[in-house]
């Protein structure tokens, strides 16, 4: 009786999560060069609040190589950084007279994604080399906003707008905010899209106490929280991500953008860890 042949089976594929944290989600550009050096791609990538921005740098085509150069280059030079900040303002000169009790120093989030996201980065989601989902939050219509095709860079900006620091961004009719608000670490979005889902996740914040904050910190730190607890209650109830990578970034705070070097640091010692789990379960 003839042997029947095997069929080749399927390389196993993986979706990549990359979740907010402010200047912690720096440490995702590690995780991306993990995967750089093991020469994998993920078959989505999913990103909310600066993982969104992150995101679209690597479905862009940018290598993490390349994205740690931009981001050591560019957050080394104060002075580029508060050039680029100004330019971004919501209010112009003139009407910074005439604000009143409202925040002088609020940013326009579309601007703010265009002064900071990287040139490559593409100006539709159909241009992209890896299928990207971002995450907003509807904040009147009370719920999760997702972006997966259409232009790029708003829905970015939408993800990324912190309220109090960022105004909104209306797309569609619709009046969004971070992303971080409803979905810091969207990886239920994309288990039905890959074998393995692993989760880049930067959220966990310092807890030491540092006396009383600032009106400013006390905000952060309470939206950094909210995240937090947003995290611990979707693992609890949610199908788990394959892989949790959690870079050892918890003492920086939200906007801490100028110790980029000391958050890439830390990141790194999350790669090896990566590496190892990742290449055993795609095997």
């Amino acid at each position: 009786m003839p042997l029947r042949s095997r069929q080749p089976s399927r390389p196993k594929t993986f979706a990549l999560v990359l979740g907010g944290g402010g200047a912690r989600g720096l440490a995702h550009i590690p995780i991306i060069e993990a995967l750089d050096e093991i020469g994998v791609r993920p078959a989505v990538i999913v990103g909310s609040s600066i993982g969104a921005a992150v995101g679209a740098a690597y479905a862009s085509g940018m290598s993490g190589r390349e994205m740690r150069r931009y981001a050591l280059h560019l957050l080394h030079d104060r002075g580029e950084v508060l050039r680029r900040l100004m330019l971004a303002r919501a209010a112009g000169l003139a009407e910074l007279l005439s604000v009143g009790l409202r925040n002088p120093m609020l940013l326009d989030a579309q601007k703010l994604a265009d002064q900071f996201l990287p040139d490559p980065v593409r100006d539709n989601f159909d241009e992209l080399d890896v299928p990207l989902l971002v995450i907003a939050t509807d904040l009147y219509g009370r719920s999760e906003a997702l972006f997966a095709e259409g232009a790029l860079r708003p829905a970015v900006a939408a993800s990324m707008a912190i309220p109090g620091l960022v105004r909104p961004v209306e797309i569609g009719g619709r009046v969004l905010v971070d992303g971080a608000a409803v979905n810091p670490l969207p990886f239920d979005r994309v288990r039905d899209r890959a074998d393995i889902v692993v989760a880049v996740d930067a959220s966990i914040g310092a807890s030491e106490p540092r006396g009383i904050p600032d009106p400013w910190e006390a905000l952060f730190s309470t939206i950094q929280l909210m995240g937090q607890a947003i995290v611990v209650e979707k693992l609890k109830h949610a199908q788990r991500p394959d892989i949790v990578v959690r870079p050892n970034v918890g003492t920086f705070r939200l906007l801490d953008f100028f110790a980029a070097s000391a958050i890439l640091r830390a990141g790194d010692g999350a790669r090896a860890e990566l590496k190892d789990k990742l290449a055993a379960l795609l095997a």
